[in-house]
């Protein structure tokens, strides 16, 4: 059977990256888990894997998002109020609330494939953005692949997707809904040092088809190199 959840943990807390052009912070997710860095997001994580760890980065930078432009559309701002967000190291992670479309039902193994499937597609996408792929490149990505410790079906799928053209309409339809979007972008940040212009270029694309606020954007983008410099 094939395991959708387990596929995006292995791409995230493996050396997967490398393989795939310029990688998807291997180890990030792993250490972030293992750590433990928030109580209330620890539990959850490890039980729903690499889904969970995209969830909560994004949760998290819309969470602090939505307290900042709160406070930005305070009319008594004498002084500058400090949220409990701005307070929080960004190396601080919150779970999303169970009833958040941050993460699907945990009854609903359907959904969480699904969402999972689109995490990965975004990933993929987001690693050809810069346009090298050659054949030795593709050789070193099916050995990482090998390495991934995944079952034949799941692994089969890797390789289906990872061969397919990038359809930029499917991924940009799969955001049912903005939490889903910001889902997706940072997926695509995970899987990118974003140091080309094409890889910056992408991303602006990206964000502009999901219809993502600058300010939230940039949230995102921040949440994500925080964690990635604990890697």
């Amino acid at each position: 059977m094939v395991d959708i959840n387990k596929l995006v943990g292995s791409l995230l807390s493996s050396g997967a990256a490398t393989g795939l052009a310029g990688g998807l912070a291997g180890g990030f997710a792993s250490k972030m888990v293992k750590k433990k860095t928030v109580k209330k997001m620890g539990s959850t994580a490890l039980k729903v894997g690499g889904v969970a760890a995209v969830g909560a980065l994004a949760y998290t930078a819309y969470k602090r998002y939505n307290e900042s432009q709160r406070v930005a559309g305070s009319a008594s701002a004498v002084q500058p109020v400090q949220t409990q967000a701005q307070a929080t190291n960004l190396a601080t992670l919150f779970a999303p609330p169970a009833d958040s479309a941050f993460i699907s039902d945990k009854n609903d193994q359907a959904a969480t494939d699904e969402l999972g499937l689109i995490l990965v597609r975004a990933m993929i996408a987001a690693a050809r953005a810069d346009g090298r792929l050659d054949a030795q490149e593709s050789q070193a990505i099916f050995q990482k692949i090998e390495s991934l410790g995944l079952d034949s079906e799941t692994q089969t799928l890797l390789v289906q997707e990872m061969g397919q053209p990038v359809d930029m309409d499917v991924i940009i339809n799969s955001a049912s809904c903005p939490e889903v979007a910001a889902e997706i972008y940072v997926a695509s940040l995970l899987a990118i040092d974003v140091d080309t212009p094409a890889e910056k270029s992408y991303l602006a694309m990206l964000a502009a088809r999901l219809q993502l606020p600058p300010p939230l954007v940039a949230e995102l983008e921040n949440q994500v190199s925080a964690q990635k410099m604990l890697a």
